[in-house]
């Protein structure tokens, strides 16, 4: 990484971000973006400011599509968000899932803290012994967020695709 890249605000963890009183933020990427509501889907993990998807899916940019969840760690405990994120894609495929196919959709966690760090390396290792393949999950410190185009937030709801709480529908990746 240039001495450029280093000062970029694209690598700038987002520390600040308005998470809201009691609440934690957590990034994800597992192939596409989620549809779950009430979340942010956008870029992260990347070495340009501001991209848009244009940018993000011409492979020059080193984001990840990933999905921002603002949640309560008293009501939602990170580690049912791990849950959540290994159920919801295959995490030994390497930047692909299902028909989506380049780096923007590789498998990630990206960590705020060093307690969802040890949560999520904790997760990866137990969950590795019920793979027979190698899990390509990257666990690496959340870099700067940035919020998707408009059209992308709550994406599959627009289409007709549940997101109440319960529902077990599979999430339908686009691309």
């Amino acid at each position: 990484m240039s001495t450029a890249d280093a000062a970029s605000p694209a690598l700038a963890p987002d520390w600040d971000a308005p998470a809201g009183e009691g609440l934690a933020l957590a990034q994800f990427a597992a192939g596409c973006f989620w549809s779950v509501a009430r979340t942010e889907v956008g870029y992260s993990q990347g070495h340009r400011h501001a991209p848009t998807y244009r940018d993000v899916c011409g492979n020059g940019t080193g984001h990840a599509e990933v999905v921002r969840v603002h949640y309560d760690p008293k009501a939602c405990p990170y580690d049912v968000l791990l849950d959540v994120f290994w159920a919801k894609h295959n995490p030994t495929t390497l930047n692909r899932q299902g028909n989506d196919v380049g780096t923007q959709y590789r498998s990630g966690i990206y960590y705020y803290t060093a307690e969802q760090e040890t949560l999520a390396r904790e997760s990866l290792a137990a969950k590795q012994k019920e793979w027979q393949d190698a899990i390509v999950t990257e666990v690496l410190p959340a870099r700067r967020f940035y919020p998707a185009e408009e059209y992308h937030q709550q994406y599959l709801e627009k289409g007709g695709q549940s997101a109440k709480k319960g529902c077990s529908d599979p999430i339908r990746c686009y691309g």
